[in-house]
């Protein structure tokens, strides 16, 4: 299974990305928000992560091993999320992903059934569904902070999950519990607890 690509990209179209390996070029197929992505970086050498399915009829046996990229591991796994959906699949998932991962978490976790239903191919009826069975896997998308966290400190990111499940049990909205633990990441301090974290959020509390 191919779970890695890199290569010069040669072309960007609305669903696919062309990447050339030494003498071959391949078809990669990409959601819109990693088209945007990559649309500046014509000539460049990139490297996506990957996924591989067959897309077609197995009665008629016409199968075609497919290729889809993403810029990074957290958007991959959001997407074989959003894929084990009842009534999503690949197909789906690939023109529902117009919006930031976060994004589409964050409506995810707070249910709002209105923005997810905005997606292309998403109706009230699959957000709803979504809605059922991801809501409660989406604090470290929604949080978005393994992208932020240098090398060598990934431990940061399930502190940092763990301090956002924390806040939300003692009353704070998704929205406020992120705006908090983001203020505490933008001072780029090393926590080595969850407590630590936490009260870093209330001194700041009390002090403004």
């Amino acid at each position: 299974m191919i779970t890695r690509i890199t290569g010069v990209l040669v072309a960007v179209s609305d669903v696919a990305a062309t990447i050339r390996i030494g003498g071959f070029e391949y078809e990669v197929l990409i959601p819109d928000l990693v088209r945007r992505q990559l649309s500046p970086r014509i000539n460049d050498e990139i490297s996506l992560r990957t996924i591989e399915y067959l897309d077609g009829n197995p009665q008629q046996g016409r199968l075609i091993p497919r290729i889809v990229g993403f810029t990074c591991d957290a958007e991959k796994e959001f997407f074989e999320l959003f894929c084990s959906v009842d009534g999503v699949g690949v197909k789906k998932a690939l023109r529902a992903m117009v919006r930031p991962v976060r994004e589409v978490a964050e409506a995810i976790e707070e249910q709002d059934v209105k923005t997810l239903s905005t997606l292309p191919g998403v109706g009230p009826a699959v957000a709803e569904r979504i809605i059922a069975k991801l809501r409660r896997k989406m604090t470290k998308f929604a949080l978005m902070i393994a992208a932020s966290v240098p090398a060598g400190e990934e431990g940061t990111s399930d502190l940092m999950s763990e301090a956002y499940e924390a806040l939300l049990s003692v009353g704070h909205s998704p929205s406020d519990a992120r705006d908090r633990l983001e203020t505490v990441m933008a001072t780029r301090r090393r926590f080595k607890s969850v407590e630590d974290i936490l009260a870093e959020i209330y001194q700041r509390q009390r002090s403004s």
